[in-house]
């Protein structure tokens, strides 16, 4: 059995053998949801790349306690890839962030894009930023990631176009680009501009309309790179994922 996983507030590293606490509302989930038991095993972590293991030694009405049986700092990956997607109607952007979460996506970007239907005023974006938010964190701890992802503010597609060159590269997904996302030279990635030896890369999703042409070009001119996936049409709720699982794979991740 593979021990879940709650997101704890440490504020160090524990030491083996050391009791700790897990309190509020992942306690709560703990005990009530996930059903947690005096002997089973359990994983906390801070979302900053630690990950402690340890076991069940008591349990309160809104509290348990573990005892550290091993700690880890994971290192961070090599290559991160940030999730640009566009707002969309329904619930079709919030599938495409909780799966991209789950493959690996370090970062989402909500899109506020030329074609998307949905808008998000002031007000909406905040709880919008919220409620993603919440379903990255999820995502995160279901899928064992000890780095957990962020949302940001939206963009605008001018503001996009302005913070191309923080990123190694900039893949914006459009099925009449002439590249395929197989032939992307993954190479330089790791001598950009922000973490020695740590490259990013931006995915970016359009709205169910698809990407302008204004935009693909203004895009395009700040430096960001046309390609598709395949000969398929694919939704705004997974094509980012796909793009995710395919340069994951060719990174080794599945190795």
């Amino acid at each position: 059995m593979v021990e879940p996983l709650f997101r704890a507030n440490l504020s160090q590293q524990p030491e083996i053998g050391e009791v700790v606490s897990l309190d509020g509302a992942e306690a709560k989930h703990a005990i009530s949801v996930r059903r947690m038991r005096i002997g089973e095993a359990i994983q906390i972590t801070d979302g900053q790349g630690l990950r402690v293991r340890g076991e069940v030694t008591s349990i309160a009405e809104r509290s348990l306690a573990l005892v550290v049986k091993s700690t880890e700092r994971e290192s961070l990956p090599s290559t991160r890839f940030v999730l640009v997607q566009a707002l969309a109607k329904g619930d079709r952007d919030e599938l495409a962030i909780q799966a991209a979460t789950e493959l690996g996506a370090w970062a989402i970007w909500p899109w506020q894009a030329e074609r998307s239907v949905s808008r998000w005023d002031a007000a909406k974006a905040v709880k919008g930023v919220d409620r993603w938010q919440a379903i990255v964190t999820e995502a995160a701890k279901q899928s064992l990631r000890v780095f957990e992802p962020r949302v940001t503010t939206p963009v605008t597609t001018k503001e996009l176009a302005s913070r191309v060159g923080e990123f190694d590269q900039v893949l914006v997904l459009d099925p009449t680009a002439s590249v395929g996302l197989g032939s992307v030279n993954l190479d330089s990635v790791g001598s950009g501009p922000r973490v020695p030896g740590v490259g990013e890369v931006a995915i970016v999703v359009g709205p169910e309309g698809g990407i302008s042409e204004t935009e693909l070009n203004q895009l395009e001119a700040a430096g960001a790179k046309r390609v598709r996936l395949g000969h398929e049409i694919l939704r705004t709720s997974t094509a980012g994922v796909a793009a995710i699982s395919a340069l994951q794979a060719r990174l080794g991740a599945w190795d």
